[in-house]
């Protein structure tokens, strides 16, 4: 697979709805780490993150805006759109994924960072 396929693949299970279709990109034992928060660990941690994502926006939309790799490492360059299910504001947030990825095309590892300030600002309605 390449990795063009594999970014494309991810941006598609992100926009299915599906938390199984997410953490199915990543390795059984894989985690994510969001802005140096906790990780999320494991198959059903995986689902769980995604399924977290997908409650805050129902009509969430995700645009792979670029991928990079070299060997077994990639940056996953992402747009996220969607109105928050509580306060139905709008919010437009790029981020990036790093991603260390196994012989299989699997994720073992990734590093996820947005701007969590400008993403509670407009959750908030302060845009």
């Amino acid at each position: 697979m390449t990795l063009d396929d594999k970014a494309t693949q991810y941006t598609a299970a992100w926009n299915s709805g599906d938390p199984a279709a997410v953490a199915g990109h990543f390795a059984p034992d894989a985690q994510i780490v969001i802005n140096r928060g906790d990780p999320h660990k494991g198959a059903q941690a995986l689902r769980d993150m995604a399924a977290g994502f997908h409650a805050e926006f129902p009509d969430l939309h995700l645009t792979c805006d670029a991928v990079r790799g070299n060997g077994d490492h990639a940056v996953y360059l992402w747009t996220l759109r969607g109105h928050h299910s509580e306060t139905k504001n709008a919010v437009t947030l790029s981020g990036w994924e790093e991603w260390d990825l196994n012989e299989d095309s699997t994720i073992a590892a990734s590093k996820g960072w947005f701007d969590a300030e400008d993403y509670q600002r407009q959750i908030d309605g302060n845009t």
